[in-house]
């Protein structure tokens, strides 16, 4: 199976890795320690419905247990949900991340594509509700959206949310990236999953924790009934022992300290390589995640290989196609590498057009 994601350091040994977005100071020592005393407890099977983990997270969010299902990673969560559903028609936003539509493939559903606009910056706007159709069993909302790092605004969301919640148009919000968003601009969905049965809410402790190679995610709903239907269309181990340890103690006060200097840090890098990737001519999507979605004519991925730096080349997302790349934001001595590295790469282009001509 082609892989068609981000992260492909097993092709791709001993690079610089800006494909994937995860917290650029890594993983705590605190989750670490966690996930390794999981591991000295690998001899038992794992609490199938992850007791000690719902309830620190229904403590976090102030939300009851019985919402919360967690899962072995956001995808995972798409794929049970959509099998748990069996939606005919469903409604995706692009460009988007692409195990929505894979998810909704499986069952056979039919897909309706919204395409969102560059002169927005790839935005949902008001126009968006003229597509929630009564028709639709199903629509994936992504805020900020993968891979432009845009929010939905608040009061637009609000609207979306009551309109699907009036049509019985089950709506899927993935806010894996929703902690590294100014909380100025954040919006986070858990009280209107208690409000709106419709909804049903999809984070990770992947990105903003680091533990990728973990797989651990979230959903929030109040509608139990779904509840019992996810239950019984997935298999009943989906979330390791030290999955289960490192998420309980990435619920600490101590990993929200940690959340904010990462915020703070994201933002001042993402300003600053925005700035250094415009002044070299690239058109940049101004995000509010901790990625940058930007355009080249250049294969800026190949050219960045060959000096050892991986960057996610967006040609095969759905809506943008080729010419659209999408770089993490990382700590500031491998940001300036990677401007460092696409200066060189510009300077060359230039150069090549100067002895052409």
């Amino acid at each position: 199976m082609e892989y068609g994601h981000g992260g492909d350091i097993y092709t791709y040994k001993g690079m610089l890795d800006f494909s994937v977005n995860v917290n650029p100071f890594g993983t705590s020592e605190a989750v670490l320690e966690a996930a390794k005393r999981g591991i000295d407890k690998c001899c038992a099977y794992p609490d199938s419905q992850c007791r000690a983990l719902r309830a620190a997270l229904a403590e976090k969010l102030d939300v009851p247990r019985e919402y919360i299902l967690p899962g072995n990673g956001a995808a995972d969560l798409f794929f049970s949900l959509v099998t748990a559903e069996k939606p005919k028609k469903a409604l995706v936003p692009v460009p988007a991340f692409s195990e929505y539509e894979r998810a909704l493939r499986t069952v056979d559903c039919a897909i309706r594509y919204y395409q969102t606009e560059e002169k927005d910056n790839f935005r949902l706007t008001e126009r968006f509700l003229d597509a929630l159709t009564e028709d639709l069993d199903m629509v994936f909302l992504c805020s900020p959206s993968n891979p432009a790092g845009q929010v939905i605004p608040e009061e637009l969301l609000r609207r979306i949310i009551r309109w699907c919640g009036e049509k019985k148009i089950r709506i899927v919000l993935d806010e894996c990236f929703v902690e590294f968003a100014d909380p100025e601009k954040a919006f986070y969905a858990e009280r209107e999953a208690e409000k709106c049965p419709q909804l049903f809410v999809v984070r990770a402790f992947t990105k903003m924790h680091a533990i990728p190679g973990l797989r651990l995610g979230y959903g929030i709903t109040s509608d139990t009934e779904l509840m019992d239907r996810l239950c019984g269309a997935r298999q009943p181990w989906s979330v390791s022992i030290p999955a289960q340890e490192a998420g309980i103690a990435a619920l600490s006060e101590t990993e929200d300290h940690r959340a904010e200097k990462t915020r703070a840090l994201i933002r001042t890098e993402r300003e600053w390589l925005e700035q250094e990737l415009k002044g070299m001519g690239f058109r940049v999507i101004p995000s509010e995640a901790n990625f940058i979605l930007m355009y080249s004519e250049t294969d800026l991925a190949a050219c960045l290989r060959e000096k050892g730096i991986l960057i996610r080349d967006c040609g095969n997302y759905r809506g943008l196609g080729k010419g659209w790349y999408r770089t993490a934001v990382r700590l500031h001595e491998e940001n300036r590498l990677l401007t460092e590295a696409l200066q060189e790469i510009s300077e060359r282009r230039t150069h090549g057009w100067q002895n052409r001509s």
